[in-house]
């Protein structure tokens, strides 16, 4: 799998699926920040937190929970919310019409966007059961275009356009047993990930099951948070560590770490790394907490 090359980068409460998820926010306690004590005991809480709080978080950013990518003063967060997507799809020239596995899709809004904007067939995962049927309901939703039409289901899969989706709930680290299992063996185009990698634990286990589950000449597509590489030690413990215990992550890798995982795994280096931070950073003061 040595040519396989690696891309990295750094709707209003009216609209929510159900009524429970407008009073959610009153009700939900903000987990304090807690170093975990091991990685699974890491993984039980991320998986409760978005059981928990998906509703919610849906309020607050609509259908993509990641960053916006914004240019302009009067860019809203659902503009710059996509055009975050199609700035990775640019960097990684990823065809129209590929099969693709989104890797931590909270709600689908990547997974839909892929199908219904660029005709992809995608996979969506997420350790998380609620965001699976959060998905599930805005994909019928989409389908439907709010007329009375069955969305057009077949093998699982749900047409958006001139693509399709699913969603699978599953621990992301064990998606190169559960894909290379199944019959025919399920391999992608693209394997793409956006904001959920600093999540998991064994990043270099991630790299290998990416690369196990791509089609020869199929790219790995990374949007992520980062360290920087010449942090002080009061540095870290002042900005990084707080970060890290609150937002469930284990150690923040730079982005130089993830480029020496996908070398070591044998991918290539398609695009290079780039700092988006200036211009994601407006996404905390759009969000309304």
């Amino acid at each position: 799998m040595g040519d396989q090359p690696i891309v990295i980068a750094t709707p209003p409460a009216s609209t929510l699926l159900d009524d429970k998820s407008a009073i959610i926010g009153d009700h939900y306690e903000i987990p304090s920040p807690e170093a975990p004590t091991s990685f699974g005991a890491l993984k039980d809480r991320i998986r409760h937190h978005y059981e928990t709080c998906s509703d919610y978080y849906y309020s607050l950013w609509g259908e993509h929970i990641h960053h916006g990518y914004f240019l302009t003063p009067t860019d809203t967060k659902e503009v710059a919310q996509t055009r975050l997507i199609a700035l990775l799809l640019e960097r990684s020239r990823l065809r129209s019409g590929s099969t693709v596995l989104d890797v931590g899709c909270g709600i689908g809004g990547t997974t839909r966007f892929l199908a219904t904007n660029h005709g992809c067939t995608v996979t969506g995962l997420t350790i998380s059961g609620r965001q699976v049927d959060l998905a599930r309901k805005l994909t019928s939703d989409a389908a439907g275009g709010g007329r009375q039409d069955e969305p057009d289901v077949s093998a699982g899969f749900t047409k958006l356009g001139k693509g399709e989706v699913r969603y699978v709930e599953l621990d992301a680290e064990k998606m190169g047993t559960f894909f290379s299992e199944q019959t025919p063996v399920n391999l992608f185009d693209c394997v793409w990930i956006s904001e959920a990698m600093s999540h998991l634990p064994d990043k270099q286990l991630f790299f290998q099951n990416a690369s196990a589950l791509l089609e020869k000449g199929g790219k790995l597509v990374v949007a992520d948070w980062f360290k920087a590489e010449t942090l002080t030690p009061e540095q870290f413990e002042a900005d990084i560590k707080p970060i890290e215990d609150g937002m469930l992550l284990p150690s923040l890798c730079s982005q130089a770490d993830y480029v020496g995982f996908a070398k070591k795994t044998g991918f290539a280096v398609f695009a290079e790394p780039f700092d988006i931070s200036k211009e994601v950073s407006k996404t905390w003061l759009v969000v309304a907490w």
